[in-house]
């Protein structure tokens, strides 16, 4: 076993219930390189080496809650950032389907990198066991982005494009900041973007919530937005209409 794919893993849900498509084992790793100023679990950035597990290890402790999936759940990894351990999640997905386990990544795809071909091949082959991608799409206009996680989206964008081309079904989640997220013309854009992906099957709004502030507090890292609000019940509803979510074939019923 290389390193490459042992998995460092940060905590476990065992009884998931929004992170895909029925009951999941939510399997959430260390590591990200992103700094999204209304991150809900900071605890996630560092990328340290303990709870160490190869992908037979982790696939062993998910498939005891088989019971709980039925027919329509399953295994979801996300993080922090799955993606920086492409290689452990790769294989893990390939144990998963080995045994009929539904699949799915929660992924911010930072790292996605279209220009490395030795990366992409590595990225083709998790995606020959992804039956679901769960996208973040977090700000659509490239400079606003930017002063929001610290990164650029362009090549998260283009993961977005190529996953769609390759079939793979998506998920897209945007988190709605009262005036940071919320702006319409920015949601219209957003929502152009979305249509030219043909496999999306839901797009969610996800209210910005200050649950995670006490692990700002805890880390003692100064919190960017303290003087943001939760968006009220009536915003949620017109950032989703301006989104179109009820026009997609997996929304949730009213």
């Amino acid at each position: 076993m290389s390193d490459s794919t042992i998995g460092y893993v940060h905590s476990v849900e065992t009884f998931g219930l929004v992170d895909g498509p029925g009951v999941r084992y939510v399997l959430f790793l260390q590591g990200c390189a992103m700094r999204c100023q209304y991150c809900h679990n900071p605890e996630t950035w560092a990328f340290t080496r303990d709870n160490a597990k190869t992908p037979q290890q982790a696939f062993d402790a998910a498939y005891r809650y088989r019971n709980y999936w039925r027919n329509n759940g399953g295994l979801t990894v996300s993080g922090g950032e799955p993606l920086l351990q492409l290689d452990f999640v790769s294989e893990l997905f390939r144990l998963a389907k080995a045994k009929g386990v539904h699949t799915a990544l929660d992924t911010s795809a930072q790292p996605f990198a279209p220009d490395d071909p030795a990366w992409m091949a590595r990225f083709d082959t998790l995606l020959q066991n992804t039956d679901l991608l769960i996208l973040d799409l977090k700000e659509i206009d490239p400079v606003r982005h930017k002063a929001l996680t610290g990164h650029d989206n362009a090549n998260i964008l283009a993961l977005a494009r190529y996953a769609a081309q390759k079939g793979v079904p998506l998920w897209v989640r945007h988190v709605l900041v009262p005036g940071l997220t919320d702006d319409a013309d920015g949601l219209r854009e957003l929502d152009a973007f979305i249509r030219t992906l043909p496999t999306v099957r839901r797009v969610e709004i996800l209210p910005y919530h200050t649950l995670g502030l006490f692990k700002w507090q805890n880390l003692g890292i100064d919190y960017p937005l303290q003087d943001a609000r939760v968006p009220t019940a009536e915003e949620v509803a017109a950032a989703e209409a301006l989104l179109h979510v009820r026009d997609y074939p997996d929304a949730p019923q009213p």
